[in-house]
């Protein structure tokens, strides 16, 4: 990564930069500490979009978020709450392993309350990140006719490539499996997995034409944080051949 190009990390209609310190400092999930030490060079002005409420105590603002990384807002030994507390002057309430629920941040004066807010959300975008895609986004091209001109281009392709190394019928998709690509997803609990399914309803009311639609579906999960931005425009593909579908290991 170079310096003056860093990675931009959007939250709540601010831009905050990854610093290039971060990925040498972070080896081992287990070293939350050390992350965090490089992640708050680079955290900047908190943003004031949130919803913080004020109590009798103080200020009150809740952060939903999937179970599987909570352990990275406690840290090892609880050192990045800890650390999260004493920099903000907040209290922060993070449900137990396992149960789904929200981080609760209490305390005493609103910017405190904010800062919290803005430093655990982009720790829990950067650890989303770091998950392994879990499903995606795609229409399924399961039409008889096109079904039908699959195998036909798979006859052909083996009829004048079989000789050639590695072409051979497994590396296929198989027809019943043909979809349309949109994006992939990072879904880690129910709740997401529902959020999607009523988002993908909502978009199915609202939009028609394929490529505005795919490309509106597109926009609305990267706004939700469900997909990670990478390109501004849809490139609808469906994957016809691939090595890894190849049921032979010992084949190149």
């Amino acid at each position: 990564m170079e310096v003056l190009r860093p990675q931009l990390i959007k939250i709540g209609g601010r831009i905050y930069r990854k610093n290039p310190i971060q990925e040498q400092t972070y080896q081992h999930e287990e070293d939350d500490e050390d992350f965090y030490q490089g992640f708050m060079e680079c955290a900047e002005e908190p943003c004031d979009a949130y919803e913080v409420v004020q109590t009798q105590q103080g200020f009150r603002c809740t952060v939903k978020a999937p179970s599987l990384l909570y352990k990275h807002i406690v840290g090892k030994r609880g050192d990045t709450r800890k650390k999260l507390e004493v920099e903000t002057k907040t209290s922060i309430s993070i449900p137990k392993p396992g149960q789904e629920g929200e981080i609760v941040i209490t305390g005493q004066h609103r910017s405190g309350v904010i800062s919290a807010r803005t430093r655990i959300d982009v720790l829990l975008l950067t650890f989303r990140r770091k998950q392994p895609f879990t499903h995606f986004l795609a229409f399924f091209l399961n039409e008889v006719e096109v079904q039908e001109r699959f195998l036909k281009f798979q006859e052909e392709v083996l009829e004048k490539c079989s000789m050639d190394h590695g072409v051979d019928g497994t590396i296929f998709q198989n027809p019943k499996k043909l979809h349309l690509t949109i994006g992939m997803l990072v879904l880690l609990s129910e709740q997401e997995i529902q959020q999607t399914c009523e988002m993908l309803q909502q978009c199915k009311e609202e939009f028609i034409e394929l490529q505005e639609l795919v490309d509106r579906v597109l926009e609305r999960f990267q706004a939700s944080g469900l997909i990670v931005k990478e390109w501004n425009s849809v490139k609808l593909h469906a994957t016809v051949m691939n090595t890894l579908f190849r049921k032979d290991p010992n084949a190149i």
